[in-house]
């Protein structure tokens, strides 16, 4: 079964990680947004469903939903706002939202109520993906963790995601190009430093505090390599 997609449209980067880090550790894959005008854009390609903040910058939640019904799109909606009156609600679902959250919520509802929203729209969600492991290291897909002789190395969603590319390519050259394609997407404007970047961090969670032999090789030139023990 492949990921299903999910877009979260939120400008606060610390709610942002958050929902994308509970929804990536169950399986799903996440795109995120801080603005309404991009949150526009992305939802009109290949998501399965958008999870929309209503106060964003550019053109707020309830445009951007207005929008994407009024041209007849029916990616299911999930609106979270700091807003909680009965008006804000009713606002919410007569302009076409599926589900609505008022914050503060709990990230595992928001992950609750999304799974329901796509069982209902006919959108299987994924399965728990199956754990790597690799000598002392294990890598769980499904709880989205990377563990060292049983210890939670407390990895960021994005760190996670490389690590994950790498070892699913166990002992196969990765450029960077190609990293930053599959792990920060084709719209990405940083450059390859990044990777360089999120490889030391990998190295210095994962290797050097565990006394663990190297993990991830450097390809001069190319990228990075995942060395099997």
């Amino acid at each position: 079964m492949p990921s299903r997609t999910i877009l979260v449209a939120e400008d606060d980067v610390a709610t942002q990680e958050l929902l994308t880090h509970h929804l990536e550790r169950e399986g799903f894959t996440v795109s995120g947004v801080g603005d309404g005008h991009a949150a526009l854009r992305r939802a009109r390609g290949a998501a399965d469903m958008l999870v929309l903040d209503v106060a964003l910058p550019g053109i707020d939640g309830y445009d951007v939903a207005r929008t994407l019904r009024r041209e007849g799109r029916s990616i299911p909606i999930v609106m979270v706002t700091a807003r909680c009156e009965e008006i804000d609600r009713v606002l919410a679902f007569e302009l076409g939202a599926d589900d609505y959250l008022a914050k503060p919520f709990s990230p595992r509802e928001l992950v609750v109520r999304v799974k329901a929203i796509l069982r209902r729209c006919g959108r299987p969600v994924p399965e728990p993906g199956p754990v790597m492991r690799f000598g002392r290291l294990e890598i769980d897909e499904a709880a989205r963790e990377a563990r060292v002789d049983g210890n939670d190395v407390k990895l960021k969603p994005r760190e996670f995601a490389l690590l994950m590319e790498l070892a699913g390519n166990a002992g196969i050259a990765l450029s960077r190009d190609w990293l930053l394609q599959r792990v920060w997407g084709f719209d990405f404007n940083g450059d390859e430093r990044t990777i360089d970047v999120h490889v030391h961090r990998l190295r210095a969670k994962i290797e050097d505090p565990w006394q663990l032999p190297p993990l991830v090789r450097t390809v001069h030139g190319f990228g990075y390599k995942f060395l099997r023990p």
